[in-house]
């Protein structure tokens, strides 16, 4: 069954037709042509599909689209307001993607947790970074760009 869905994609309100029970993730990459959001385990566990809901760090591929009616999503694509995010330009600094493909899952992360905790330890990155997994192991420098964009990190 098809039916509308409204909601603020990276700060724009956009409605489409969708079978409500489609993942957030492929109306996302598929429907609306935003391929900066990865599928990887399909199931919730890798966090490399990490988008906001309302805020909040969300694993897309297990979200459904009609959960998010009304509501405001935010993609990799849209997290920098005026050219790249504190943390994009951090990543890029501190040289953090091998393979890259989880980091926009992981630069979505943390952006939650620089909103709520603006000057992480180690153990908060650790613990709030710990649903996103890099096959690469990047995690050290990863930790390190978090540091670094966390004094540049603007909160509303």
């Amino acid at each position: 069954m098809l039916i509308i869905i409204s909601f603020e994609l990276n700060k724009e309100m956009i409605s489409i037709q969708t079978d409500p029970e489609t993942p957030l993730l492929w109306v996302i990459r598929d429907q609306l042509g935003l391929t900066g959001t990865k599928y990887s385990c399909g199931m919730g566990i890798c966090g490399s599909c990490t988008v906001h809901i309302d805020g909040k760090a969300t694993k897309s591929c297990i979200t459904k689209v009609g959960s998010v009616q009304g509501k405001s999503v935010l993609t990799i694509e849209g997290l920098g307001k005026d050219g790249l995010h504190p943390l994009q330009k951090a990543w890029i600094e501190d040289e953090v993607p091998q393979c890259g493909y989880c980091q926009p899952g992981q630069i979505m992360t943390a952006a939650v947790l620089l909103k709520k905790n603006p000057h992480p330890s180690d153990a908060d990155i650790d613990r709030a970074m710990n649903g996103v997994l890099c096959r690469c192991g990047t995690y050290q420098r990863i930790r390190k760009a978090i540091h670094t964009a966390a004094g540049e990190v603007k909160h509303d």
